[in-house]
């Protein structure tokens, strides 16, 4: 059949028509541009599989566009119109904000998982206006927004195609036009899911309850999640629903950190072997550092990666020591991860607001400074399509050799965090950041140890993670050292709209 015009690895133009194949039996023919009503059937899954650099979110990418070109309508998580019994949807999913932020950055209209499971309730005044936006109605007259302010509105979701982002346009807060969340009762049709490899057992679980075309994107050399014993969801599948992709796309041909990456597979590459390979390209590429200490100034943005607890918490602290930040109190510009949110179930609604806003575990969030309230914070959250909020929040500050952390300060409960100077590799996956530090001291333990993760070494399973969340430059940190900073804090490099107050006022405090 017919592909993109772009120039596919014979894999992925095999990867490509499989996946034509399981539309085309679903009603969606990609080579005709035709889409026939959703018909009841048995759900299907299907996985694209393959390491970093392989092509897989090209291969993603261009199913997006043939799937959009052929009428299919993307559903974003941010609002949906009215069913309508021909309407074929598709959604692009990640399991992190930061996942899907990376997936936005290459142009793919991404969302969480989250999102999707979850799903505001829009005011029936404003929704109208989404309506309209959407091209569903005729433009709406509201009591106090100008034809003007609709026009921002307009021009707002041409731009960025978020409902939430152009009614902000029009000078509304999302407490006027979403007045609360629920758990999704309809399912919708096709679902793409990238990192995959990420998925726990439940969350396939309600997927596959959602969509009943389901193809995921995973790498197989990664880390499985943490409580499933080193499986991955796509293990549990029959051979017949699994394809790997295996060429390196050519544009990756000259990327020594893919190099080293895929270097990991030699079965007789030892530890020192590895870092002697390291010291070497460091030597030739500028894209690979051989460091003899860890750049404070980079971990305010993105963490150095590490194996073991212990070794977070010390380099945690020595950053916030370096940066005289004070037991009692966060400073503007310091980084923090989400580490769920501890509210009662009577609270549940207050709980899928501050989900929906992007707080969900492991999100990366900057510290702003703090809100109208005591134990309240203003937060940057990285990768959320609306990343400024303020919310009550729990911060945690954990102290080497003692058992409970440290709380600077807090409100009764809220959403809860740890300090994101540094963050295991477990943690990391998922994401990516231009630079990254990789300590070095933690993966030679690992090494020391022997341990095995699926019948590979766990350090070159560590290994090659931690490489591959480098866009740009790998930094290889082979001593317990640290760099001064070259400056103080700062939050001025973050964009997005000054942080809604709105949760301050309705969040409950106990």
């Amino acid at each position: 059949m017919t592909v993109p015009a772009l120039t596919f690895s014979d894999d992925q133009a095999a990867a490509f028509d499989a996946v034509a194949d399981l539309l085309r039996d679903a009603g969606v023919n990609l080579e005709d541009g035709l889409c026939l009503p959703a018909q009841e059937g048995r759900g299907k899954v299907m996985a694209l599989m393959g390491k970093a650099g392989s092509g897989k979110t090209l291969l993603l990418a261009e199913l997006v566009k043939a799937l959009e070109a052929a009428g299919v309508e993307t559903v974003s998580g941010d609002w949906e119109g009215r069913k309508r019994k021909d309407r074929r949807t598709l959604a692009i999913l990640a399991p992190t904000n930061k996942a899907a932020f990376v997936l936005r950055m290459r142009g793919v209209p991404a969302t969480t998982i989250h999102r999707i499971l979850y799903t505001p309730v829009y005011d029936p005044e404003y929704e109208r206006i989404a309506e309209w936006l959407m091209g569903q109605a005729e433009k709406p007259e509201i009591e106090g927004l100008t034809d003007e302010l609709l026009e921002r509105a307009r021009l707002s979701y041409e731009g960025h195609k978020s409902i939430p982002a152009a009614l902000a346009a029009a000078g509304l807060r999302g407490s006027d036009f979403i007045t609360g969340w629920k758990r999704r009762e309809d399912p919708l049709d096709i679902g793409l899911v990238d990192e995959a490899s990420m998925l726990d057992e439940r969350q396939f679980e309600d997927l596959q309850e959602i969509f009943p075309n389901l193809v995921i994107f995973g790498d197989p050399a990664q880390l499985a999640p943490v409580n499933q014993s080193g499986k991955m969801v796509f293990d549990t599948l029959k051979t017949t629903q699994k394809l790997e992709l295996h060429r390196i796309h050519r544009q990756e041909a000259d990327n020594p950190i893919l190099d080293l990456a895929h270097a990991l597979a030699d079965p007789a590459l030892q530890f020192d072997d590895f870092e002697r390979m390291i010291e070497e390209r460091a030597a030739q590429d500028d894209r690979v550092r051989y460091a003899q200490r860890v750049e404070v100034d980079l971990m305010a943005r993105s963490p150095v990666l590490v194996w073991r607890n212990a070794t977070r918490i010390r380099l945690i602290n020595a950053f916030r020591a370096v940066h005289s930040a004070p037991e009692t109190e966060l400073l503007p510009g310091e980084p923090l991860i989400c580490d769920g949110i501890e509210l009662p179930l009577k609270h549940r609604k207050k709980r899928l607001d501050l989900e929906a806003r992007g707080l969900i575990k492991g999100a990366q969030v900057v510290y702003l400074g703090p809100g109208r309230k005591t134990g309240f914070s203003r937060l940057h959250v990285i990768g959320a399509e609306e990343p400024q909020v303020s919310a009550a929040s729990i911060v945690k500050i954990e102290k080497p050799d003692e058992e409970e952390p440290f709380i600077p300060f807090a409100a009764r409960m809220g959403a809860t965090f740890l300090h994101g100077a540094a963050v295991t590799i477990h943690k990391a996956q998922g994401s990516q950041w231009e630079d990254v530090q990789v300590f070095a001291p933690d993966l030679y333990a690992a090494a020391r140890m022997g341990r095995s993760e699926a019948g590979q070494p766990l350090w070159k399973r560590l290994a090659y993670v931690a490489i591959t969340r480098a866009q740009e430059r790998l930094h290889w940190v082979v001593r317990n050292r640290l760099a001064r900073p070259t400056g103080m804090l700062r939050v001025d490099d973050l964009s997005g709209t000054p942080a809604p107050l709105a949760l301050e006022a309705e969040q409950p405090e106990g």
